[in-house]
């Protein structure tokens, strides 16, 4: 009985550090680096927001991405410390853009906008509109919850966004040592 214990120990401590890790890094599920998994799925997510049009609750968690990328490049310690200026400027660049196409506040707090739009997605996922509605309803949001929602449901292609998560990657696979001579 003792060993069958012992094995579980390593599963409850994951389970453990899941529900321990920050509010960004719910959208990777709860696991790993929330910047750095952001930085990964940037191109395929935010390459080409265009492709993103009819699907609200999509065009939101990848608003959810550009606001981790560019708050962790510029504020988490992890990132922050030796991030390139041209990656910086990018994401500062494309989380603007997307504020300003969703009719998001330019000094609407970061963790606001993160879990809002969380929020959002999850409650039009759950087919719930009103829900989503009040979501994103507040100061955070002036042009109007339902102005926002008819946004995420119809983003263009944003070039400030799409360079930002080509400058995101680039720097996590610098940081990886990808495209180092050797």
């Amino acid at each position: 009985m003792r060993a069958k214990t012992l094995r579980s120990l390593p599963i409850l401590a994951l389970l453990a550090l899941g529900a321990c890790t920050d509010p960004a890094a719910q959208h990777l599920g709860g696991y790993g680096d929330s910047v750095r998994g952001a930085a990964m799925h940037a191109p395929f997510i935010l390459g080409d927001t265009a492709l993103l049009a009819g699907q609200p609750a999509r065009a939101a968690r990848a608003a959810v991405q550009m606001e981790v990328l560019a708050q962790g490049f510029a504020a988490n310690p992890i990132y922050n410390a030796d991030a390139s200026g041209s990656v910086l400027h990018a994401t500062a660049l494309g989380r603007a853009e997307m504020r300003r196409a969703l009719g998001i506040a330019p000094d609407a707090p970061a963790d606001l906008v993160i879990d809002t739009l969380r929020d959002a997605a999850a409650a039009l996922d759950a087919g719930s509109p009103a829900r989503a509605e009040a979501a994103l309803s507040g100061p955070a949001y002036p042009a109007g919850a339902a102005a926002t929602l008819a946004r995420l449901n119809r983003l263009p292609y944003l070039p400030r966004v799409a360079e930002a998560a080509g400058a995101a990657w680039q720097e996590v696979r610098r940081r990886d040592g990808f495209g180092r001579r050797g």
